[in-house]
């Protein structure tokens, strides 16, 4: 079954201001990168960010999020990621980790 088209809302940003704004995700995409916005699995909107070699986010839209809000977010995690190698995964659950058994205790 089809969504509903949603009724559009009026916007007041500027063009340029915009851009401005998601400078990372312009120089991603100018250097073979892309970003994707939409469903992914059971979340119903999401955006990600992956240049040839990783992905580099994995956002999930927040309640009441813009979608400006949500690509600026992206474009924040995308400069997190090249400059801290800090890459965000918001969609899948973290994987659990081998963890030591604990010492035994000396009686």
């Amino acid at each position: 079954m089809r969504a509903k088209p949603m009724k559009r809302a009026s916007v007041q940003a500027s063009p340029a201001n915009t851009m401005r704004e998601l400078d990372n995700i312009e120089s991603l995409i100018n250097g073979d990168g892309e970003i994707t916005i939409g469903s992914i699995a059971s979340v119903p909107c999401a955006a990600t960010a992956s240049d040839p070699h990783q992905c580099l986010a994995m956002l999930v839209r927040r309640r009441g999020e813009s979608l400006l809000e949500l690509l600026q977010r992206l474009d924040a995690a995308i400069a997190s990621a090249y400059n801290e190698e800090r890459f965000i995964d918001e969609i899948n659950p973290p994987s659990a980790s081998p963890t030591k058994p604990a010492p035994k205790s000396r009686r």
